[in-house]
């Protein structure tokens, strides 16, 4: 049985047959689907919204990760909620009242992430560790896909694996996952991977089944 969970970020599919793409790596071997909702204001990119996540919520029982770049976001959490998200993660960086978001995304039924960019110290998720099922450390600058790996955040997955102690937290680790990189984060502490480009590439399933199973071996050796 895998240690690591590989969840194929939609980013990178091909959205002209996204229902069709889902599906596929679903069968290829995913464990949760990655959805990388950007508004064009908090980060430099638009992407998706609430409504296409209910479009595509029935094409796999896959748990849906619900990724906001948004801001503001506590207007949004019901919608995303009813579109289908099993899992809402936020912004440290996009709320003033990180424990209202999180206590909002609880109150709605749903598992409950915050997500730091790069630059951002873990000191903000000290008083907030109670409430959470997901941490999620960019290691990238969130935007776009297909960036490079940035190495400095590997110190940091440790450090929050430290802070974490023994509750029952996981670490995802979003922004350029290879097979390379996977097991980097992975010793350091990561429990769950988000892979775009490096699953997506070659654009079958059989390809995704051979990327999805390179990425987790890799990560599964350390």
């Amino acid at each position: 049985m895998s240690k690591t969970i590989i969840a194929p970020s939609i980013l990178a599919s091909d959205f002209s047959k996204l229902g069709e793409e889902i599906e596929a790596v679903d069968r290829a071997g995913a464990d949760w689907i990655h959805l990388d909702v950007m508004d064009g204001h908090f980060v430099p990119n638009i992407t998706f919204g609430a409504p296409v996540i209910k479009a595509v919520r029935d094409r796999s029982d896959l748990l849906f990760d619900c990724h906001l770049m948004i801001e503001p976001v506590d207007p949004y959490l019901a919608a995303f909620s009813e579109a289908g998200a099993d899992l809402i993660t936020v912004h440290a960086e996009a709320t003033k009242h990180l424990d209202r978001s999180l206590q909002a995304i609880q109150q709605l039924g749903k598992k409950t992430g915050v997500s730091l960019n790069p630059a951002t110290s873990i000191e903000c998720l000290e008083y907030v560790l109670d409430r959470l099922d997901l941490i999620v450390l960019m290691t990238v600058n969130p935007g776009f896909g297909g960036q490079a790996f940035l190495h400095s955040v590997v110190e940091k997955v440790a450090k929050v694996k430290a802070m974490i102690g023994d509750r029952p937290i996981q670490i995802e680790i979003d922004g350029g996952v290879t097979v390379e990189t996977a097991p980097l984060v992975s010793k350091a502490g990561a429990d769950v991977l988000v892979a775009g480009s490096a699953v997506f590439k070659g654009g079958t399933e059989e390809a995704y089944r051979t990327n999805i199973q390179a990425i987790r071996a890799a990560a599964d050796a350390v």
